[in-house]
């Protein structure tokens, strides 16, 4: 694995992990989504006859699943290396939607799964080692620097801004307000969430760290951040196009996220210009990839010709793509 560190090849496979059960997760419950509305009321009428779907309850296991894993991999490797790789469940989705679901996978699909991949390797290769962490209390030091502190103290007088003063005046409009929320947020959330599994990873190595009150305020601040993130991703999600949301929403999530780790942690400390270039050039492959596959993702599907109302429905059935919380 040349200079990749221990902790980053189990972050690594983590983070693959989590990729492949979430890809997954969205085929299988799709296919339980589409048995239900079969033979009963669809959930986009709002039925619930898919609960009764062994198929849906099954991609929802795969996605616990693959959350779990995601959030294990940030308890070993930075996230500079963990998050971008959460494009990888685009892909996954992607082909087995091409095999299983006959949503044909077209040229420029091929192109944005390959970018993607490129763009995750480049990352993998140049990603910086996580730095070593015996306490959860020199979490806390890094998190009450005083860089930090001014980016933490920004975004929420950003968020506080956008909810107070933009929401009720252009959120049903704009989608960068919602989705500027969810990823302002969500950097706060992955730091919070690097905190806690760090904690977890120590105490399970034998030094309990849920004695120190520390640990318990990072708890507390994830519960708190992820249910601010899930009620404006959810008004975001009922508002507009998720094949809109989904791109834009990745790419300015893993952009704060990567800022608030090199803030916080100082990821690129020890780096060279060479290898933070690389890694910058990762990303933008990554995301230029995640765009071509959104963009185009319908592309490659034969219209219907039986019926309009037949071929609306399945166009807005396909809207339907993997977003990572994550978080």
């Amino acid at each position: 694995m040349g200079g990749i560190s221990s902790d980053n090849v189990h972050g690594l496979v983590l983070a693959l992990s989590s990729s492949v059960f979430i890809g997954s997760s969205f085929i299988i419950k799709k296919k339980g989504l589409m048995n239900a509305g079969a033979t009963g009321i669809r959930a986009g009428l709002g039925g619930y006859s898919y609960l009764k779907e062994p198929w849906w309850w099954a991609g929802m296991v795969s996605m616990i699943i693959g959350e779990v894993a995601n959030f294990a991999a940030y308890a070993y490797a930075p996230a500079i290396l963990v998050t971008p790789l959460g494009a990888l469940s685009m892909i996954i989705s992607a082909v087995l939607a091409h095999y299983f679901l006959d949503e044909r996978l077209h040229i420029f699909g091929v192109i944005g799964c390959a970018l993607c991949l490129v763009g995750s390797t480049t990352i993998v290769l140049h990603a910086p080692h996580e730095i070593p962490i015996k306490s959860v209390k020199e979490v806390w030091l890094l998190a009450t620097a005083p860089g930090f502190l001014v980016y933490a103290c920004i975004v929420l007088i950003v968020v506080g801004i956008l909810i107070y003063r933009y929401v009720p005046l252009y959120g049903g409009t704009h989608l960068v307000i919602y989705v500027g929320i969810c990823s302002l947020m969500g950097s706060l959330t992955v730091m919070c969430v690097k905190a806690v599994g760090i904690a977890m990873k120590l105490s399970f190595s034998g030094s309990n760290q849920f004695v120190y009150f520390q640990t318990w305020f990072f708890t507390i601040l994830l519960f708190g951040f992820i249910l601010l993130q899930l009620n404006y991703l959810n008004r975001a999600l009922d508002t507009f196009n998720t094949a809109v949301i989904s791109p834009v929403y990745y790419v300015m999530f893993t952009s704060f996220t990567i800022l608030a780790s090199m803030i916080m942690f100082k990821n690129w400390d020890h780096q060279n210009a060479s290898q933070i270039i690389s890694e910058l050039s990762g990303f933008v492959t990554i995301f230029s990839g995640t765009f071509l596959l959104h963009k185009t993702k319908d592309m490659g599907t034969p219209a219907a010709t039986d019926s309009p109302k037949l071929s609306s429905s399945s166009a807005s059935s396909r809207n339907e793509g993997p977003t990572r919380s994550e978080l």
